[in-house]
């Protein structure tokens, strides 16, 4: 599996989940940090997905220094180079672009997936199959970033979602279009629409050779991009952390959907996905929607039934 990095995103506080974390853990960790579906972490789930399409050694967990003490054991049988530790939580795009700076110094134009750290998908190996064509696709055409669009169940307002447009030529079997528009949390009427317009829910997973994503940022957010390449010469060196310190305390807090994905560039696209149980595990309504799709019974459930969402 040369050539292909898993990027993991774990560096978020997890905030509108925190009042059932709370009641799971009895602390204050985030939700990628808790079992909430069982005994394995959102996070442990996570990389094992990841761990069947890139090996574990070119896999990198993006973190927040103030977690280590939720994530110092979870990931203890990394690497030290593959646990990215941010200062500070400033956001999907400065997370982004930090993991595929530290991935492209060691494989310029090797292919990345981005995986969020709190979903549930009921079949792994239908949905990394899907993650497996993706890297397939940029493996023939490097230009693309590929979006996987979940195949709707209901009009959800939580989630974005995914206009496709006309298809793109790509390697047998893989059936990739091109992206009309992005609708970022529609409104109930919209979302209904959207349903019937086959439009698809945005799992902000997406697979692109390293290059094609740094040109993305690059045109979407320059003062970001431009903010990081300056502090470039000091990664993995002595100078890394201090550097990046100072780096996370100048920049904002920047949504990588809303700025690098919202102006729909042309080279992305989008990779229908169906029958895979997939869902964004955001709120307490969808977690309590999980476990009942998915007959799960954790010890902490019974007390949380009557817990209002």
């Amino acid at each position: 599996m040369g050539g292909r990095w898993g990027l993991i995103l774990a560096g978020g506080e997890g905030t509108r989940l925190l009042p059932l974390t709370r009641r799971i853990a009895g602390d204050e960790r985030p939700k990628q940090f808790c079992g909430v579906l069982g005994r394995e972490t959102l996070l442990d789930e996570t990389r094992r997905r990841s761990a069947l399409v890139a090996p574990p050694d070119q896999t990198l967990v993006m973190v927040t220094g103030a977690h280590e003490r939720f994530y110092a054991s979870l990931l203890a049988d990394l690497p030290s180079r593959c646990v990215v530790v941010q200062p500070e939580n400033r956001g999907t795009a400065p997370a982004i672009l930090y993991g595929l700076l530290r991935i492209s110094a060691v494989g310029p134009t090797d292919a990345v997936a981005v995986f969020p750290s709190d979903h549930y998908v009921s079949d792994d190996d239908a949905f990394m199959a899907h993650v497996d064509s993706a890297f397939t696709a940029v493996g023939a055409r490097p230009d693309l970033v590929i979006l996987l669009g979940i195949a709707p169940e209901s009009p959800e307002v939580e989630y974005g979602w995914i206009e496709p447009a006309e298809p793109i030529p790509a390697p047998e079997r893989v059936a990739l279009c091109r992206v009309r528009r992005f609708w970022e949390k529609p409104s109930a009427a919209r979302a209904r629409m959207l349903l019937t317009r086959g439009c698809l829910w945005n799992s902000f997973v997406m697979v692109a050779r390293g290059p094609a994503l740094l040109t993305l940022i690059r045109r979407a957010i320059p003062d970001l991009y431009y903010a990081f390449t300056a502090v470039t010469p000091a990664l993995d060196t002595l100078m890394e952390s201090e550097a990046i310190r100072t780096l996370y305390s100048r920049i904002p807090s920047t949504n990588f959907s809303r700025r690098a994905l919202a102006g729909h560039p042309a080279n992305l696209a989008v990779l229908p996905v169906s029958g895979v149980g997939w869902s964004d595990l955001g709120n307490p309504r969808r977690v309590l929607a999980t476990l009942a799709r998915g007959r799960f019974h954790p010890a902490w459930a019974e007390a949380i039934q009557a817990t209002p969402a």
